[in-house]
């Protein structure tokens, strides 16, 4: 009996993690890309802000989202009677795997240390929210 109510609680767990993670949206990493399946033919793709992700079509029913600067945003995709397919919020991270950064009074330094740490490749959008974070 035990053992049932433990596969009770993982199922019923693995379902709240699905629910949890389709709530906050399509997260994205920096400078990433993210595979979006459709489930019929695109015809409009429409990004809130393009400066935070980007969004290509590799055929009908494929649409490549990279993340190109931190924050929030949304992508709707329409089919071709206009109706949607895709509304979803976009959030768009700093991958935290093998990085460190170093504060140094108003400066910020990203390191990629993979396997040693050397100077990350940073984006316009990367260098202007860390400069607007270093001014707070």
């Amino acid at each position: 009996m035990a053992k049932l109510g433990l596969s009770i609680g993982i199922a019923l767990l693995a379902v709240y993690s699905s629910v949890a993670s389709a709530e906050h949206g399509i997260e994205v990493t920096m400078n990433q890309a993210k595979i979006l399946k459709l489930s019929r033919v695109a015809d409009t793709i429409v990004i809130g802000n393009p400066e935070i992700a980007d969004a290509s079509v590799q055929d009908g029913s494929t649409v490549v989202l990279t993340g190109r600067g931190f924050g929030v945003t949304n992508i709707v995709v329409l089919d071709e009677a206009g109706a949607p397919i895709i509304d979803e919020q976009v959030t768009v991270t700093r991958s935290t795997a093998s990085t460190v950064r170093i504060y140094r009074r108003a400066t910020v330094q990203t390191l990629s240390c993979t396997p040693y740490c050397e100077s990350s490749y940073k984006t316009d959008a990367e260098r202007q929210s860390e400069t607007d974070m270093s001014s707070q």
